[in-house]
């Protein structure tokens, strides 16, 4: 006799298999990568641009961070509609188009990377399936080698587009890329770590939330309240730390949660001048950071100590998607098919 299997299993088991692909990606690092990495270095594009929808363009945006401080070079986030809904036909000479998506699927992504390759970029995609309408349309495909992804919320690929361009970055710089190896275990790690469940039932019921980060971490921010609105179906906004000062403070008091994603460096110390303004509105403040960083925060989604700052956001998102998952379930939803979604999301 058949049982039904319980709810977030899918989502529980790729949140589980993600030191797995990252091991993957790091065993068969080599070939494609080193290839793309001699291309791009012989290019020398003089400007990056970066197009993807939904949990990949917040991997985008990890990139844009990468490009701009690893390698000095203007990088910005794309509006595909210029292209596929206006027709500009901007000149895009001289520039690196990526197009970033676990899919390869949604015809914008396909028509706009298909419309930079007419304008002059050299195209590069980077996708989870090699075979996809996006691989053909890029001159060059990098696989982030997730494997088959069923449930709806994105995870495992999410880490693995985040390791795969942190790579291929570092290659790209001439850097080495031996402090990747030990992002397994770290993600091993933030797998087992035993405080989520405590946490999640802390904002069971909870509708608002707000998450914060500065730098590289705040792309984490970002794709952590996503997954907590696709799959809690609560009101998560992500504002980097710098402009939530901007306005955005003014609607944080006890009764909605920030949650701060500080990490080891720059950017978990710029973060500093924010969480005491937090405190001082009485914030209920959940920090997304190892032990010994931002002391005076109400509860703690601890991290591994350790990570370098440019790496540890392939880490630091594990205890958000394992917090949208208890959240989801505890409300009797099913993260592995939040109503209304779609695994491949088509738009123009």
């Amino acid at each position: 006799m058949s049982s039904t299997p319980p709810r977030g299993h899918l989502v529980r088991s790729e949140i589980g298999e993600q030191p797995a692909v990252a091991d993957r990606i790091l065993s068969g690092a080599g070939g494609e990568l080193t290839r793309i990495a001699a291309l791009l270095r012989e290019a020398a594009p003089r400007a990056v641009l970066l197009t993807a929808r939904g949990t990949s363009d917040h991997a985008a945006l990890y990139a844009k961070y990468l490009v701009e401080v690893g390698l000095g070079l203007p990088c910005g986030l794309t509006s595909t509609s210029t292209l596929t809904v206006y027709g500009a036909q901007p000149d895009l000479r001289g520039v690196l188009w990526i197009a970033v998506s676990q899919s390869g699927g949604s015809p914008d992504l396909v028509e706009s990377t298909a419309a930079a390759r007419r304008a002059g970029a050299l195209t590069l995609a980077v996708t989870n399936n090699p075979a996809s309408g996006l691989a053909a349309a890029a001159e060059h495909h990098l696989d982030v080698h997730a494997g088959p992804e069923l449930a709806v919320a994105a995870t495992k690929s999410y880490t693995a587009q985040l390791l795969s361009l942190w790579l291929l970055v570092t290659a790209w710089r001439g850097g080495a890329s031996a402090p990747a190896h030990a992002v397994p275990g770290l993600l091993a790690q933030a797998v087992a770590a035993p405080d989520v469940p405590e946490v999640a039932a802390r904002y069971r019921f909870v509708d608002r939330l707000v998450l914060t980060a500065r730098g590289y971490s705040y792309p984490t921010a970002r794709e952590g309240a996503l997954k907590l609105m696709e799959t809690s179906y609560l009101s998560a906004q992500a504002f980097s730390a710098a402009d939530l000062m901007h306005g955005p403070l003014a609607m944080v008091d006890a009764d909605r949660p920030v949650i701060a994603v500080v990490a080891e460096g720059a950017g978990g110390a710029a973060v500093a001048p924010v969480l005491a303004a937090l405190r001082e509105r009485g914030a209920d403040v959940c920090a997304v950071a190892p032990d010994g960083l931002a002391p005076d925060a109400t509860v703690r989604l601890a991290l591994p100590p350790g990570m370098r700052e440019d790496l540890a956001p392939v880490v630091q998102i594990v205890p958000l998607q394992r917090l949208a998952l208890e959240m989801a379930v505890a409300r009797g939803l099913d993260p592995d098919a939040p109503r209304g979604l779609r695994k491949v999301t088509e738009t123009r």
